[in-house]
């Protein structure tokens, strides 16, 4: 409502300022050319000049600069104008929060309009008042941009927040899709596009921030939906300047996967992992791979021993567990279960590969192999998922 209101009132009052600029200038016989600009004395008190047009459309050129006399003998006459339109842009912008977006694309419109327009006078007074105008709600825009970014990484974490997507998400989120149709047939939006890149390295800073957040739910995860969220919602929206952090938010949201299947995962075969570590450690601290097993704390008796403590129905069971425990924490909206339970199938794989590895190099002729095989662990992870 507030685009159309200050449209029309732009029509109307476009026509009025030139013509009358264009009556001034003929009856008192001013152009260019004139060779003495003092014919014309004009009493305007402290009246000040109003600041010129800064920085015209870049396609278009000045064919001459307004004329002093002329600029003061219209801000006389037109005194009020721009108090007033100052008056109307700050009701547009209490009549709604986000108003300012819609105020700078009819503005900055209008002057490429004129600009563009043989009935418009290229160095109308006109003109130079909605170039103050622009001016004006470049800076509201810019204001509210900065508020709206403080709101997204000052936002608080819901007190019983069991994961999904951050508040700070959906708001930029909201923003986007407001500034985007509010947008879609401006002339001009290189303003826009520096808000989005702001507003987004600020929902970056909010998600960051999670990471010395109180959560009772895994980190990891709630980071990984919300990047990964991020990173569909920019799919989606195909905004050219944010194509960098479309980029960065895949690779976060790989990143912190990576993290959370491993810290999960951990759990399935943890006592074996944690007894190869040691292993592993020895090894790096130069006893032969054929020695290990004359270590006190991992004998083929010790191995045997935490090897018995994973029977394949047990793991299997810990893998039903682990499946119902991600299910239960990941937001169904996401739909990320199929992709982070595969990604647990292949770690899961490679560990166990590592396993058989060190078995086969530290405890080679002993006859010891654990009581399932790579073949069995594709079935359970098959099974799980036909079941769910």
């Amino acid at each position: 409502v507030s685009k159309q209101m200050l449209e029309q009132v732009l029509r109307e009052l476009q026509p009025l300022c030139t013509a009358e600029q264009q009556f001034i200038e003929k009856f008192f016989q001013l152009s260019p050319e004139a060779a003495d600009l003092q014919l014309l004395e004009v009493s305007l008190g402290t009246m000040s000049p109003l600041v010129p047009l800064a920085s015209p459309p870049s396609t278009l050129i000045y064919k001459h600069e307004l004329e002093p006399p002329i600029t003061q003998l219209l801000s006389e006459i037109f005194s009020c104008l721009e108090p007033e339109l100052r008056g109307f842009l700050d009701i547009c912008n209490k009549v709604h929060p986000l108003s300012c977006l819609q105020v700078l694309v009819t503005l900055s419109d209008s002057i490429f309009v004129m600009w563009g327009s043989s009935a418009a006078l290229p160095s109308s007074f006109f003109n130079t008042v909605l170039g103050n105008m622009l001016l004006l709600a470049k800076s509201s825009f810019n204001k509210c941009i900065g508020t709206l970014c403080k709101e997204i990484e000052e936002v608080k974490m819901p007190s019983k927040m069991k994961g999904g997507i951050l508040p700070s998400v959906s708001r930029f989120e909201e923003f986007v899709n407001f500034s985007e149709e509010v947008f879609r047939s401006a002339r001009r939006r290189g303003e826009l596009d520096k808000a989005h890149l702001r507003l987004v390295g600020s929902v970056f800073n909010s998600i960051n921030s999670l990471s010395s957040a109180n959560l009772k739910v895994n980190t990891d995860m709630v980071m990984m939906e919300n990047f990964y969220h991020v990173h569909c919602f920019l799919c989606q929206k195909k905004i050219p300047c944010l194509e960098g952090k479309k980029r960065e938010a895949k690779q976060r949201y790989s990143e912190h996967m990576e993290k959370y299947v491993i810290k999960y995962l951990g759990q399935p075969l943890e006592k074996l992992n944690h007894f190869f570590e040691g292993v592993k450690a020895r090894v790096a601290q130069g006893v032969k791979e054929e020695e290990v097993s004359f270590q006190l704390a991992y004998s083929k008796q010790e191995l045997r021993k935490v090897i018995e403590k994973y029977p394949g129905k047990e793991v299997k069971r810990a893998l039903e567990t682990l499946y119902r425990k991600i299910h239960k924490y990941l937001s169904p909206e996401e739909n990320l279960l199929p992709v982070v339970w595969h990604a647990m199938e292949q770690e899961l794989m490679r560990q166990y590969q590592e396993l058989e590895d060190l078995i086969q190099r530290c405890y080679a002729g002993a006859g010891i192999a654990m009581d399932f095989t790579m073949e069995d662990l594709l079935s359970y992870f098959n099974s799980i998922t036909l079941s769910n």
